[in-house]
């Protein structure tokens, strides 16, 4: 196939991993605007390079003309936080009307024998050209933060070692692996309260923000001297403030930027 020919057969991937992932993260948009705690921290996609998808079809007897039944062309990665947010995205999916799921792996309790833990879904998502409506396979992978980080490292060595990684090596990864998914066990003992201080930081950062933007007003009404003020109990509150303390000096902005405004 000439590069034309595959600029033009990926093009459908190229969509399907913008559109998916921005579908993905319109999820997490959607629980942060409802201020309820989002199961997706973060979102990656791409489309496989060329060489790989020669390499993995001489690898499976995959001929050219079956490319397009390669189920990981696109690749969709969503990161957690907890190992227990992974059930809930993948829930998410199958209840989802413009993707089918076609099959499940679950490396997370079938770990596999490197210490590979991940979630993974194959999809059936279809993309809508300019010629028309064309469905593709996409690969889904849900996994931890940590389980992810681990997964980039054995990714790496397999590829400096050709998929021969020395077995002192594979020990160190596999012990590397149980340490991660323990630590992922350990947070989930404490989520409630990972999650409080999580929370607890976002209305904090949205009412300095509030505040700045109101020193800015200030500012250009020409209330140097109150916006000064308001900038130096600022400064004192982000140190040492509580919450309390953030929202009534929020307030008093508010209605310095109101009282000036309106002379």
């Amino acid at each position: 196939m000439a590069i034309k020919e595959w600029k033009t057969f990926l093009t459908p991937y190229d969509q399907a991993v913008e559109e998916l992932k921005c579908k993905f993260k319109g999820i997490r948009k959607e629980y942060r605007r409802k201020n309820e705690y989002s199961p997706i921290e973060f979102v990656t996609g791409r489309v496989k390079e060329v060489a790989s998808i020669l390499e993995k079809a001489k690898k499976l007897d995959i001929p050219m003309d079956s490319i397009q039944d390669m189920e990981d062309i696109t690749g969709i990665r969503i990161m957690c936080q907890f190992v227990d947010d992974i059930k809930k995205v993948a829930e998410i999916i199958k209840k989802r009307d413009d993707m089918e799921v076609l099959y499940e792996k679950n490396y997370v309790t079938n770990v596999k024998p490197s210490g590979y833990r991940s979630y993974h879904m194959i999809i059936r998502y279809t993309v809508n050209m300019a010629e028309g409506p064309q469905q593709i396979l996409a690969e889904v992978q849900i996994r931890t933060l940590s389980m992810n980080f681990w997964a980039t490292i054995e990714h790496s060595l397999n590829y400096k070692y050709k998929h021969n990684i020395p077995e002192n090596i594979k020990f160190k990864l596999k012990s590397a692996a149980d340490a991660a998914f323990q630590l992922d066990e350990q947070m989930l003992e404490i989520k409630d309260e990972i999650k409080d201080a999580q929370k607890l930081f976002e209305v904090k950062s949205d009412m300095v923000s509030k505040i700045m933007s109101n020193i800015l007003i200030l500012s250009s009404l020409g209330r140097i001297v109150e916006s000064t003020n308001f900038q130096s109990s600022l400064n004192r509150l982000i140190e040492e403030g509580e919450v309390s303390e953030l929202s009534n000096l929020m307030e008093m902005s508010f209605e310095a930027v109101e009282k000036y405004s309106n002379k």
